[in-house]
């Protein structure tokens, strides 16, 4: 009677475990800025969307649109091709091309503007030797185009960001059966004709997922578009909150961008649903790279070093060539200082990242596969959204609560704090957690399955504890992982600008708001030494993505 009782008696929603809840917490703190952006924009306290549309919401959604368009073709075609070249050819210089097309990531978009616009502009080297060459006195003697213009900066961003194709699209056409090419060639394919029908229709799902990388920097990026007088959303959010002093509005905006991110996404995912590519079960015989030679092997070197040279060649060789020159610019003020506060709040930004994605990856493990499902694609929308969206998002309802605890403080001691959160670079702090924490979790997700399953199973087995398997197994399995992805992480939020300039404090410069300050001031051979050192930075996470690859 007793065991029938047992079996009718409804049986108790099981409470989450610690573990459940640490994930919670932290997907919490991930997603919460981003759904404050959505709660600001819906019950604005000045409704500006009537304003919004009838004046300078269609310009900047038609600017946005022009140049992703433009951004995304140039950087599919550049990274697609040089992709296709160095895989399925090789010529001179091909070996170290394969690995120097990954240069411009180390160079943030921005300061590639603030080189090109330095060299192309009336008083840059290149019309200076004109005029000396061919004899002009003034701009009236001949024609040169407008270089701060959509143009331009649809050719800075995208040598700035092809190397995401690229990246991706030369792992698909690797990975590919050489058999299927030798096939090809069998039935009387073409070189073009190989890569048409066989090699693109292959790579599309990488083509696709390295485009829509693409697209995301290019709606996140401020300080390059800026700077060519490109009025886009993300600009506006900067205008609207800035000179108008509009918070509710500039919400509206960020809200704007946050659908056009969605969309991109979901139409990505979208193309590829039905779309099903497999690896052959056995072995497969790689790819057989081609020697070209004469005209044709010129030419492949030529086409690789066009779009090298405008996304790492001539930042680099401008600003250096401005350090050099005034090499007192290294002495300036401000310079030690902006590179301490890059150091440390990176620093700091980067261990914290990497501590929670490794707190929130093994939490998840324990919890279950259904617990993952919701919270993984949750904590990655910090990455998909732009940082000033994030700035937005998180600034706002941060200052409310920096004033409460100030109040609080004030009324148990009777001395006013200040402002603890806002005013100090812990704001900055958790911008840079939430912007590339689905990076890290990416990295430490990825190191977790490399794991054989079997060493955790046999340790639990012999009464380790959840978090002492994460100390005596994981941890030391994955230090090289850990480490790399503390590295990038850190790389990334010295190169970020428009989080850093919405949340920094009072006078309070990293390199990237120093570069910014005084390129917008046309000093650019002052902003030299802080770009530099950026792109330096850039290169050593550039050289770890190589070292992990080879």
């Amino acid at each position: 009677m007793t065991d029938q009782n047992t079996q009718t008696r409804p049986r108790r929603a099981a409470w989450p475990g610690g573990w459940s809840l640490l994930a919670l917490a932290l997907t919490a703190l991930v997603t919460v800025p981003v759904l404050s952006v959505l709660w600001l924009a819906l019950h604005p306290t000045e409704n500006i969307w009537p304003h919004l549309l009838s004046t300078v919401l269609p310009r900047y959604l038609w600017n946005t649109a022009v140049l992703g368009a433009g951004v995304g073709v140039f950087a599919t075609c550049v990274g697609v091709g040089a992709a296709w070249l160095l895989t399925m050819y090789r010529f001179p210089g091909s070996w170290w091309l394969d690995r120097a097309m990954l240069f411009p990531l180390a160079i943030p978009a921005y300061i590639g503007a603030y080189a090109l616009v330095d060299f192309l502009d009336y008083a840059g080297p290149l019309q200076v030797a004109l005029r000396a060459v061919m004899g002009w006195n003034s701009a009236r003697d001949y024609a040169f185009p407008e270089v701060r213009s959509m143009g331009f900066a649809i050719l800075v961003l995208g040598s700035a960001y092809y190397p995401y194709v690229y990246l991706l699209a030369r792992s698909a056409f690797r990975e590919q059966s050489g058999s299927s090419y030798e096939v090809a060639r069998a039935l009387g394919a073409s070189p073009f004709g190989l890569f048409w029908r066989v090699g693109l229709p292959l790579a599309r799902p990488a083509i696709a997922a390295g485009l829509a990388l693409v697209l995301m920097e290019t709606l996140a990026d401020f300080g390059a578009v800026q700077h060519f007088a490109v009025q886009t959303l993300t600009t506006g959010v900067f205008s609207t909150w800035l000179n108008s002093d509009n918070a509710g509005g500039a919400a509206q905006l960020a809200f704007v961008i946050l659908g056009l991110i969605l969309t991109l996404v979901l139409v990505e995912r979208a193309s590829r649903r039905r779309a099903r590519f497999h690896k052959p079960a056995r072995a497969t015989r790689p790819v057989a790279p081609q020697a070209l030679r004469g005209a044709p092997a010129l030419l492949a070197t030529g086409l690789c070093l066009v779009p090298l040279g405008l996304g790492f060649g001539l930042p680099v060789g401008v600003m250096a060539g401005h350090a050099l020159r005034h090499p007192s610019v290294w002495l300036a003020p401000g310079l030690g200082q902006a590179l301490w506060h890059t150091l440390a709040v990176g620093g700091v930004a980067a261990v914290l990242t990497v501590g929670g994605a490794l707190l929130l990856v093994h939490a998840l493990r324990q919890g279950g596969e259904g617990l993952a499902r919701v919270v993984l694609p949750l904590t990655s929308l910090g990455y998909a959204a732009p940082g000033a969206v994030l700035a937005v998002g998180i600034l706002i309802p941060l200052a409310a609560l920096d004033h409460r605890l100030a109040d609080a403080v004030l009324a148990v001691t009777g001395h006013d704090p200040g402002l603890l959160l806002t005013g100090t670079a812990a704001a900055l702090v958790l911008a840079y957690v939430i912007r590339f924490f689905g990076i890290a979790q990416g990295s430490v997700e990825t190191a977790f399955g490399r794991i054989p399953p079997s060493l955790p199973m046999a340790a639990r087995a012999l009464g380790e504890t959840p978090s002492g398997v994460l100390r005596r197994i994981h941890l030391p399995l994955m230090r090289g992982s850990v480490w790399t992805a503390v590295l990038i992480v850190f790389v990334d939020s010295v190169k970020e600008l428009p989080a850093t300039l919405l949340l920094r404090p009072f006078n309070f410069n990293t390199l990237a708001t120093r570069a910014y300050d005084l390129a917008s001031l046309e000093k650019v051979g002052e902003s030299a030494p802080a770009a530099l050192i950026v792109g330096a930075v850039g290169l050593i996470a550039v050289w770890a993505l190589l070292h992990e690859e080879h």
